[in-house]
């Protein structure tokens, strides 16, 4: 049975990878063996990430995100996960954006982030597991 999981906007990046190989093929692992949920915060970052790092012209990322809407849980932002990223940030000394991530991960009931961002295996709130997958 697949696990509900929360991917990050760098592991998202990597399925798309031609300098990564490596990492691709874990991350597109992840994304066939698990149910996924990409936030709206994820999508905008990937397709900022795209178009101005990798110069991919937004006709072919808009082609992405259609794909990524079709197969993938997308979770919303509302007042109530801003709220909770700010919690989040405070108790544990994380950014505001990695905490709006988590909030949304776990207003999903996800059970593992999967980032490079942050601390491997930790634990937040009892409630979501942080996973580097590359580890």
């Amino acid at each position: 049975m697949p696990k509900k999981v929360f991917i990050d906007t760098n592991i998202l990046i990597y399925a798309f990878s031609e300098t990564e190989p490596l990492k691709r093929d874990t991350v597109i692992s992840l994304l066939e063996f698990n149910e996924i949920i990409l936030s709206t915060q994820v999508i905008n970052e990937f397709i900022w990430v795209l178009n101005k790092k990798f110069k991919i012209h937004f006709t072919d990322i808009k082609k992405l995100i259609t794909s990524l809407v079709k197969n993938f849980s997308i979770a919303t932002i509302d007042m109530a996960d801003i709220v909770y990223a700010i919690d989040i940030a405070m108790k544990y000394k994380f950014s505001y954006w990695d905490s709006l991530i988590i909030s949304s991960a776990i207003k999903n009931n996800c059970i593992i982030l999967y980032t490079e961002d942050l601390q491997n295996n930790q634990v937040i709130k009892n409630k979501i597991k942080i996973i580097n997958p590359f580890i």
